[in-house]
């Protein structure tokens, strides 16, 4: 077996070849792409081939930017289009494609890698762990009312909008700004500007570069898939959220995404949504896991979550530069015995935190936890308590205070959610 990278005469090869392993076959480009595949980067693939030269296996990356904790910026691999054929599993051939993407991020200077994974026993033995979590609610629309909020401001005065009675509309006695319907064709570049907002500030999200929106790759409101968009301005008139939707047959009502800058947007778009006349129920495909709608319905219990699930998979390539370009919000240090098995690396490494600042250097010090690098993945962000890796016994603590004093330097400003499917 020979691995080797892509270029542009490969698109048609590598295409067919990663459709071939999943048993599917390539859907017809509309004009200016439109397909998933529209934004591959061919000089970032990578092909698996027989002693012949038959292509049996695939792998991408695209090049993204991560929020990391902090609100920094961070270039990323995010990797995609894996697939071997049926006819070659289990014969090597992913480690192959694995170990050679991982040694072409680290040529580019690359330490961080995300993805999103087909199947959840795949990537851990490959250094990848699970890092942010997603979850989908339904709400049905004769129970969609919201409760008017209970905190008071300064003055003692109880916030703006009256409390929503049995029989009143999700819109009753609130004012939260100006929504429109557009149909999503007009709107195009006002959608990448609120994305790119909200991505920069919130933690875990991935950036959406132009590419993918000029080619309409992936999934809505990015593809050519027909969608309506709501749209919220704030005081001044500037758009400040969307929310991409459509309703089927069934009377339901589908969001495929609600980007908002703050609460009061947010909130504004959820009424526009449980409001809608002439459908059943509401499903919000795409929730972080502790999301305060359910908190906002009148009746807590009618919003039913599904589907709660990992989303997006990190995986760290340069430890100590890795945790030294996140922001932190408590001071303290921290010695991490860190184990690379696929890579066949270990190090032992210091952590101090100070002013939101750290500082990683190699160290003989006695380990407060040892871990495998792909739980240090699954707490890179935020997302995950080292606490519940020690507890679920992934991770070693040395002492009785080690959980609780990475926990509390772990722990996020705000939880880590990503949006983006690639």
């Amino acid at each position: 077996m020979r691995i080797r990278s892509t270029t542009e005469e490969d698109l048609g090869v590598f295409v067919d070849t990663v459709h071939a392993a999943f048993g599917r076959h390539p859907e017809t480009p509309v004009d200016g792409g439109g397909l998933w595949w529209s934004a591959l980067e061919m000089d970032r693939g990578v092909l698996a081939l027989t002693a012949d030269g038959r292509p049996v296996g695939t792998a991408a990356a695209y090049s993204f930017e991560l929020t990391l904790p902090g609100e920094i910026l961070a270039p990323v691999a995010g990797v995609s289009a894996v697939g071997v054929l049926p006819s070659h599993r289990r014969r090597g051939v992913l480690s192959g494609m694995m170990r050679h993407q991982l040694a072409e991020f680290r040529e580019r200077g690359e330490f961080l890698a995300v993805l999103l994974a087909s199947e959840a026993t795949i990537y851990g033995r490959y250094g990848y762990g699970p890092a942010t979590s997603t979850a989908r609610l339904t709400v049905p629309r004769r129970e969609a009312a919201l409760a008017a909020p209970r905190a008071r401001d300064a003055a003692g005065s109880p916030r703006a909008g009256g409390e929503d009675g049995p029989n009143d509309g999700p819109n009753h006695g609130v004012d939260d700004g100006p929504v429109e319907v557009l149909p999503r064709e007009e709107c195009g570049d006002l959608l990448e500007e609120i994305y790119d907002r909200y991505r920069r500030a919130q933690p875990g999200a991935l950036s959406r570069p132009h590419r993918w929106w000029a080619r309409r790759a992936g999934r809505p409101p990015l593809s050519p898939a027909p969608r309506y968009l709501a749209l919220h301005r704030d005081g001044a008139g500037v758009p400040d959220g969307y929310a991409s939707y459509s309703v089927g047959e069934d009377r339901t009502l589908t969001v495929d995404e609600t980007i908002a800058g703050d609460d009061a947007a947010h909130t504004a778009l959820t009424r526009f949504l449980l409001g809608h006349d002439l459908v059943d129920r509401i499903v919000f495909k795409h929730l972080p896991t502790d999301h305060p709608l359910r908190w906002q319905l009148a009746d807590f219990r009618a919003g039913q979550v599904s589907e709660d699930t990992d989303w997006l998979w990190v995986r760290l390539l340069d430890v100590p530069r890795a945790l030294t370009a996140r922001g932190w919000f408590t001071d303290g240090a921290l010695v991490l015995d860190v184990t690379d098995p696929f890579l066949g690396e270990r190090g032992r490494h210091l952590l101090t935190v100070r002013d939101g600042r750290a500082d990683c250097v190699p160290t003989d010090r006695a380990p407060d936890l040892s871990l495998d690098v792909r739980d240090l993945g699954s707490l890179y962000l935020g997302g995950t308590a080292p606490g519940t890796l020690v507890r679920a016994g992934h991770v070693r603590a040395h002492h009785a205070d080690a959980a609780a004093l990475a926990d509390a330097l772990f722990r996020p400003e705000r939880r880590p959610h990503c949006l983006h499917w690639f």
